[in-house]
């Protein structure tokens, strides 16, 4: 593994590849059960400098492609109780800060989150799963980063009191991104 003063990732920009990534998001439902859901219209892009300080990250999802595997969900989760898909079309993030983090392959990323007209700072933990070259010659690299996010902090605050005490559905949103970007030439 690379040291801290070495570069995870080559030089260059890097655009994410959305067939062979995914944005996914976590929620518990009832306080019991964790339902996935996913965005299946999305880009990114890792402008990688010559030193950390150098490099960004840039991304943007399309509202209107979550799936979470249930039609009505996700007609529900479009709506202005949620994500208002017709009027917020897309979430946004762009980098503050990338720097090294605790262990060789790791990443810290910090950046503006935009949800629903919403900006607030988070912080991404990233690992650098590797880089290669595909059987087309391309230069790629796989990235996993993930965070949690508090979904009241961008608007998104419908929500139901069960008896038990437990909510329909939890305050804290589990991002995993899961990219694999090939080199721009």
């Amino acid at each position: 593994m690379p040291t801290t003063e070495e570069q995870l990732i080559a030089q260059g920009t890097w655009n994410v590849d959305p067939k062979h990534s995914s944005v996914e998001f976590q929620v518990k439902h009832m306080g019991i059960a964790t339902v996935k859901g996913f965005f299946g219209d999305f880009e990114g892009t890792l402008e990688v400098g010559a030193t950390l300080g150098e490099s960004k990250a840039y991304g943007k999802v399309v509202v209107d492609s979550i799936t979470t595997r249930d039609e009505a969900r996700d007609g529900h989760l479009k709506s202005g109780d949620f994500f208002d898909a017709e009027t917020h079309t897309e979430m946004t993030f762009e980098s503050t800060s990338i720097t090294a983090g605790s262990d060789d392959d790791e990443l810290t990323i910090e950046g503006d989150l935009t949800i629903k007209g919403v900006t607030k700072s988070i912080k991404l933990k990233a690992t650098v799963d590797g880089a290669d070259t595909d059987p087309w010659g391309n230069e790629r690299v796989g990235v996993e980063a993930k965070t949690t996010i508090v979904r009241s902090d961008y608007g998104m605050a419908f929500n139901q009191a069960l008896g038990s005490g437990n909510l329909l559905v939890s305050d804290k949103v589990k991002i995993i991104l899961s990219l694999s970007a090939v080199k721009a030439a």
